[in-house]
């Protein structure tokens, strides 16, 4: 069993947690994932590792409630244990020999955007990163990207903070102000990659979008996780759990990503309302 050693609240959707496992930790890299299970019914779901502390041997955990395994994890507190806690799996993020790094998170994937922007501050890197959200309700981790970044763009789509826009409006400012960068990191909803990495193609910038498709069993025999990736014309299917989960953002096809990333939304929705209704009866009762 798996120890929550802490828990905090970011805002009213998303969670973090510092799980007590000491052979992840000793391992775990930024840009790799963990595969858990609350329950010993529960389902698996895959959970990017979004900090780890050797030492202490603990790893960091931010999840957002979206589903009926997420609600179940969200019920958990402080000296709870969680049934499984699988990992590190799939690739490293690769940040050796990049020198000026624009890191653009959108939403909860800024919480696997920032232990890459930390790796690359420590490597001596230039960071420039852009966060955004859809309002200052939703804001998460502005503080921690302000202390490894050389300069931070906060974004929200209604202006309720920072400046009102997507994450592209910064990047394009850049370029149109001859400070584009040498390399561009996406990680966020797959919409949100899609255009950051056409503009990054549009105008020959390198970029690596992290990719969090369906996935079951996190070791490439179940096929869930695959993504269709476009190479000098031929289309190929690689695994996010094995190949993954970065990948080129020129290559990624991100419609068909989209197409299959919403195949379980309605039973998701579905599950997480019964999670709901079960919660609310059981506090009643209790």
């Amino acid at each position: 069993m798996y120890r929550i050693v802490s828990k905090k609240v970011l805002n009213p959707t998303v969670i973090m947690m510092d799980i007590e496992a000491p052979l992840v930790a000793k391992r775990a890299e930024a840009g790799q994932f963990i595969i858990i299970r609350p329950m010993e019914t529960s389902e698996r779901i895959p959970l990017t590792v979004a900090g780890f502390d050797r030492e202490k041997g603990t790893v960091k955990i931010i999840f957002q409630t979206v589903g009926a395994t997420t609600l179940m994890l969200s019920q958990l507190n402080e000296g709870d244990c969680v049934s499984d806690f699988a990992g590190p799996l799939g690739k490293p993020c690769e940040t050796e020999g990049k020198s000026d790094v624009l890191v653009v998170g959108g939403g909860v994937g800024c919480a696997i955007a920032l232990p890459i922007a930390e790796k690359l501050k420590e490597e001596g890197a230039s960071v420039r990163s852009v966060i955004g959200f859809r309002t200052k309700d939703l804001i998460i981790l502005k503080d921690e990207f302000e202390a490894v970044s050389d300069t931070l763009d906060v974004m929200t789509d209604d202006g309720s903070f920072g400046e009102m826009g997507n994450v592209c409006v910064p990047f394009e400012r850049m370029i149109k102000e001859g400070r584009a960068p040498g390399h561009v990191i996406a990680i966020g909803p797959l919409v949100m990659m899609k255009f950051v990495a056409k503009m990054a193609k549009e105008n020959g910038i390198p970029c690596t979008v992290s990719m969090n498709p369906i996935m079951i069993d996190g070791t490439g025999m179940c096929g869930g996780c695959r993504i269709t990736l476009v190479k000098d014309g031929k289309r190929v299917s690689a695994f996010a759990c094995v190949d993954g989960p970065d990948f080129d953002g020129w290559e990624v096809d991100f419609d068909e990503a989209m197409m299959r990333s919403g195949a379980y939304s309605d039973f998701e929705r579905h599950k997480y309302e019964e999670g709901c209704n079960l919660f609310k009866k059981e506090t009643k009762n209790g």
